[in-house]
């Protein structure tokens, strides 16, 4: 690499040819400062002149005007010759002084707003004349030639650039272009993924043979799961659906929890359901127009989980129930919004970290799981329930009450980790057993809960997130008072499990669908 001040490049000629130009103004007087020669194009160049700025067009510079509507204008030899020569090596150098071309030292590109555009339209046509080609390459040159080369990609860095230069007095050192030119790098995966997820969908591909996600860092967490493992939250899309209003900053397992819980609560009719979250499952979920009821409810199925855990609502939550909320302890609440005493009230508690939750539907965005160095993408388990996917096998046929608080239970089984037992009463959970190796066992957890916290019993249900495979788990159920299950299907006992039910003048529903969560 040569020694110090070899490492060291000035900055003699900028190329500069941004969409976004709102932040361009940073950079300019540093560059007259040190009487950095500018080539733009386009609107840059406009803009430039507009502020009484002196630059070349590059038009001019390459003696080659653009054709093709502009599709065709920076991609030129003595664009690409100027940024990717080494000014180290002799025989390049010798070639650019044959050829009369001029080295460029600084490149300041940001891409078509292609990420913009397909939010904002689904014309086609549009849509591909937003996919940059000239940027991502004028990036890429340069990025790959950052041993002599600046690369400026985001607006965040013009900051940073203008400390180099007043620090180095007009040039930069290796070490900040390197990093510029990792910066770079991820801005192109970055930009082509996002191609390439628009052409997937449009294509409804879901399953390509080579596959990129994105991701923007939205913060870095002081640890990951656990004190010894680090972390950082990053978001797929635009990260505005989480406003915090209060409390410290949010954990791994709080961001765990909030979008566990938002499944749930998505899942439920707008604007009167609750559920708590404790490490990944529903210690409680309800449905009540009273919004006090329905908290009070969700809280009351299993108190002692309920300690710290993160509440999810959709509704707006009024004074009345922060105070309820505030007389107990929790890690995080997410609403839909806060009325103002109600979030006067909840600030009281300095740590509590209050959510107000922007986000509009259940995502169908694919669902990702790590395998050591492997992952597994799979659709989302959303389906809507509707009557269709039920039938009714037993003599005895449930009524429209209990017949709904069959699917209300069906639904919050589905987000209890497998095997999976609900218990409720009144669209209330009122017992869950979660996460056991044992179909049995979580029958006998999600009633001793019952039975714990003095549940009522009079209108219960059960679901279960798939088929009994022998009658003891029913039986338990039974016993224990619940009046109808509803289960999906495909036991080689089937029969025996609707002779069963029959015998007991139990209500038993099958699903067409199973809905396994590890």
């Amino acid at each position: 690499m040569g020694n110090q001040k070899n490492m060291k490049r000035k900055i003699r000629r900028a190329l500069i040819s941004v969409s976004d130009k709102s932040e361009l103004i940073k950079i300019l007087p540093i560059l007259r400062k040190f009487k950095v020669e500018i080539l733009s194009s386009g609107g840059t160049f406009k803009y430039l002149r507009k502020h009484k700025f002196k630059c070349s067009e590059i038009q001019d510079f390459t003696g080659f005007k653009e054709i093709l509507d502009g599709r065709v204008k920076t991609l030129h030899p003595k664009i690409h010759s100027g940024i990717l020569f080494k000014r180290d090596n002799r025989k390049h150098v010798n070639q650019i002084k044959k050829q009369n071309y001029k080295n460029i030292d600084l490149v300041i590109v940001n891409f078509y707003p292609f990420e913009r555009t397909i939010l904002n339209t689904k014309n086609e046509n549009k849509i591909i004349e937003n996919i940059d080609i000239g940027g991502p390459a004028l990036v890429r040159s340069a990025a790959k030639n950052f041993k002599d080369v600046a690369v400026i990609t985001s607006n965040y860095q013009l900051n940073s650039l203008v400390h180099e230069m007043n620090t180095y007095k007009g040039s930069t050192s290796l070490k900040f272009r390197k990093k510029l030119s990792q910066e770079a790098f991820n801005e192109t995966a970055y930009y082509d993924t996002n191609i390439s997820e628009y052409f997937n969908k449009i294509m409804d591909n879901k399953y390509p043979n080579k596959i990129t996600f994105n991701g923007t860092l939205i913060s870095k967490l002081r640890y990951g799961e656990n004190p010894h493992q680090s972390g950082a939250l990053y978001s797929g899309e635009n990260f505005n659906e989480l406003e915090k209003l209060n409390g410290k900053e949010l954990s791994y397992n709080n961001y765990n929890d909030i979008y566990f819980g938002l499944d749930i609560i998505n899942s439920l009719p707008k604007g009167i359901g609750t559920t708590i979250i404790k490490h990944a499952n529903p210690s409680g979920v309800s449905i009540d127009k009273n919004q006090i009821l329905s908290f009070k409810q969700a809280f009351n199925c299993d108190p002692i989980s309920a300690f710290g855990g993160v509440i999810i609502c959709n509704y707006k939550i009024r004074s009345e129930t922060a105070r309820e909320i505030s007389n107990k302890f929790f890690e995080v609440i997410v609403a839909r919004d806060f009325d103002d005493k109600a979030l006067s009230i909840l600030r009281k508690k300095k740590n509590l970290r209050i959510i107000k939750n922007n986000q509009n539907s259940n995502s169908n965005q694919l669902v990702m799981r790590a395998l050591s160095k492997n992952f597994i993408l799979q659709t989302s388990d959303n389906k809507n329930f509707n009557k269709r996917m039920f039938k009714v096998v037993s003599k005895n046929k449930p009524n429209k009450k209990m017949f709904n608080d069959l699917v209300f239970a069906f639904n919050i089984c589905r987000f209890v980790k497998s095997n999976a037992i609900v218990l409720t009463n009144n669209n209330s959970t009122v017992g869950i057993g979660s996460g056991q190796p044992s179909r049995i066992d979580s029958c006998e957890i999600a009633v001793n809960k019952m039975k714990k916290f003095n549940h009522n019993s009079e209108n219960l249900v059960a679901a279960s997130d798939a088929f009994f495979p022998f009658i003891d788990g029913i039986e338990s159920l039974v016993q224990s008072g619940a009046k109808a299950i509803i289960q999906p299907y495909g036991s080689i006992r089937d029969k025996e499990i609707i002779k069963f039910a029959n015998n007991t003048n139990t209500v038993l529903v099958f699903s067409k669908t199973r809905h396994f969560r590890h």
